[in-house]
């Protein structure tokens, strides 16, 4: 399998294209410093096509390693023969390698293998072989005391079992109902007896019944969450299968191994073999692979979902350096108040109790156009969650009774702002605020600079999606982690104000090299030129060449280190301006 080649023919481009992003990212380049700084080596691949990559060089290079795995243990066996070897080399997928493993798969001792320590196998192929041979008779020669197979119906009972654990393992008729499954069965939902009452808000899917393969991602995800609680009762059935015959399915295993009523002698006892291994072995298998399937796509649907939303969220237009007053609003508990000014800093806090029981509502207004006439605030930034409505219509009544303030409102998502109130982080920064206050500040932040202040949270807790708690939280957190790293790049960071939790997202920087940033700079001062970066402690030549480009240094010695243009290529830009000295650093970056 030529993993470049695969990846090169799903994105489209050419193979050299994809050896060259691999070696990059081999050797320790990040998806954003290789779209940005890299182009010429990728031969123009974006970041998108760098994320496909990156995810599908991993799921190859696990399958590879499986394979690898699983040709040794086969070999061990003594039983990997060159086309089965070849095989193996062939599967594309990890479920194709893993159908070709089954029949040499360790496993506990079952009746199959029983059976054919009992010495039956001769007895399944002589029957298999020849149909024409009475089962009674021929299994008459294979009684076995010592085994326990004291009659002809213990002999054809192995034998049964011998052949019914060879049609459910053979991979190719595996793949063919599996595929022949998801093509025509229908998902089915139940309510569990008794659980109407306890389970109503999954009433929708109490008698439900639609194409499994036509599942839409969300009603998915419902299903399997209405299961997991033991509301739901999920079946696979097939619309097309009379209940008075056999299964479809059946009569495919039957066919796959040219199992016919031909009025021979072993053909009734072989077509049961066959049904047995359906109903037994196969149906059962995979039903599960074919939610696991569904689950699988649906979480990978709304994972993309997710992304897009948190990428939104992440890089929704800045307010600007302008002192803002935030407002986490509260009903009981009331509306709590934060202002903060241009540059993010706490200035004042308070609680408001405009809404019942209490209704000090002129007085809450009064209260905030103090605040706002102290502090010269321009904005208000509102939280969206409980009593935010109401807290919209005070900051109206505010923002009309005093006209000459100048104010403007805007309501804001303040998804994960308790999280935050609660973390460490929001500790470490405001070690005597009352925790109920700190979601206000950064309520206000967030309307400042949204990228800012989102990624001191973690990615899951913002809130991008309505089942992002239902899908795979590994898988996830590391599509959300690569949301935030590419939002925190493609804007760029000011070394000289981000704090330790947005430096840590900066290509090449990890949290500890971050918080070494920051120190560097609360004991030296401001960052004057990239150089000095490399005076950090742990950071090296690597890190800042994956870093440097995303770390901007504004009014420093050199124009360029404002820019995006990446240090390696100043004495380029040096050129240019020097060849035309009409054009100024600034133009040319």
């Amino acid at each position: 399998m030529n993993i470049s080649q695969i990846i090169a023919n799903e994105l489209a481009v050419a193979p050299a294209q994809v050896d060259a992003a691999v070696t990059l990212l081999d050797e320790g380049a990040t998806v954003p410093f290789v779209a940005r700084y890299r182009k010429e080596v990728t031969q123009g691949l974006d970041d998108t096509q760098l994320r496909q990559l990156d995810v599908r060089l991993t799921y190859l290079r696990e399958l590879q390693e499986r394979r690898g795995v699983i040709l040794k243990s086969v070999d061990e066996q003594g039983k990997l023969t060159d086309a089965l070897k070849a095989q193996f080399l062939a599967a594309e997928t990890k479920t194709d390698l893993e159908d070709l493993y089954l029949p040499y798969k360790p496993k506990r001792r079952t009746k199959a293998q029983m059976a054919r320590e009992a010495g039956l196998e001769p007895l399944a192929d002589a029957l298999f072989d020849d149909p024409t041979q009475v089962p009674e008779t021929v299994a008459a020669g294979y009684l076995n005391v010592d085994a326990g197979i004291t009659a002809a119906a213990d002999a054809l009972e192995g034998a049964k079992q011998i052949l019914m654990e060879r049609f459910a393992e053979d991979p190719t008729l595996t793949g063919t109902l599996r595929e022949f499954l998801w093509d025509n069965a229908h998902l089915k939902s139940e309510v569990v007896a008794g659980k109407e009452e306890e389970g109503k808000k999954f009433s929708d899917y109490f008698a439900y019944d639609e194409a499994i393969c036509k599942v839409p991602s969300h009603r998915a995800l419902a299903l399997f969450r209405g299961r997991n609680e033991d509301i739901l009762y999920l079946t696979l059935d097939l619309p097309t299968a009379d209940a008075a015959g056999p299964h479809p399915c059946e009569a495919m295993v039957a066919s796959h191994f040219k199992l016919e009523d031909q009025g021979r002698a072993a053909d009734a006892w072989l077509l049961q073999c066959a049904a047995w291994a359906w109903k037994i072995k196969l149906q059962t298998r995979l039903d599960v692979d074919l939610k696991l399937r569904l689950r699988e796509a649906a979480e990978d649907s709304s994972m993309t979902v997710f992304a897009k939303n948190l990428s939104a969220l992440l890089l929704a237009a800045p307010a600007g350096a302008m002192t803002t007053i935030g407002l986490d609003p509260g009903i009981r508990t009331g509306v709590k108040v934060a202002v903060i000014d241009e540059t993010g800093k706490l200035l004042e806090t308070t609680t408001l109790y405009p809404h019942p029981p209490k209704k000090q509502w002129d007085a809450s207004i009064h209260a905030l156009a103090q605040l706002a006439q102290r502090h010269g605030a321009k904005l208000v930034a509102i939280g969206n969650g409980t009593a935010s409505r109401e807290t919209d219509r005070l900051v109206a009544d505010l923002v009309k009774q005093h006209k000459t303030l100048g104010l403007q409102k805007i309501v804001v998502s303040e998804a994960g702002a308790s999280v935050y109130s609660a973390s460490e982080v929001a500790a470490h920064e405001f070690p005597s605020l009352d925790v109920s206050l700190r979601g206000a500040v950064s309520i206000a932040r967030r309307l400042q600079d949204p990228l800012a202040e989102l990624v001191k949270i973690d990615p899951k807790s913002i809130g991008v999606g309505q089942y992002q708690h239902d899908v795979n939280q590994t898988q996830l957190g590391r599509t959300l982690d690569g949301v935030v790293e590419d939002c925190v790049n493609a804007v760029g960071v000011d070394v000289n104000s981000a704090s330790a939790e947005l430096l840590m997202h900066v290509s090449g920087l990890s949290k500890t090299l971050a918080e070494n940033i920051v120190q560097f700079r609360n004991e030296h001062g401001a960052f004057k030129n990239r150089k000095k970066l490399l005076k950090v402690p742990r950071l090296g030549d690597k890190t800042y060449e994956q870093a440097a480009g995303f770390l901007r240094i504004r009014e420093g010695d050199n124009a360029l280190d404002a820019s995006a243009v990446h240090p390696e290529a100043y004495p380029v830009v040096e050129k240019i301006v020097g060849a035309a000295p009409w054009i100024g650093i600034k133009e040319v970056s």
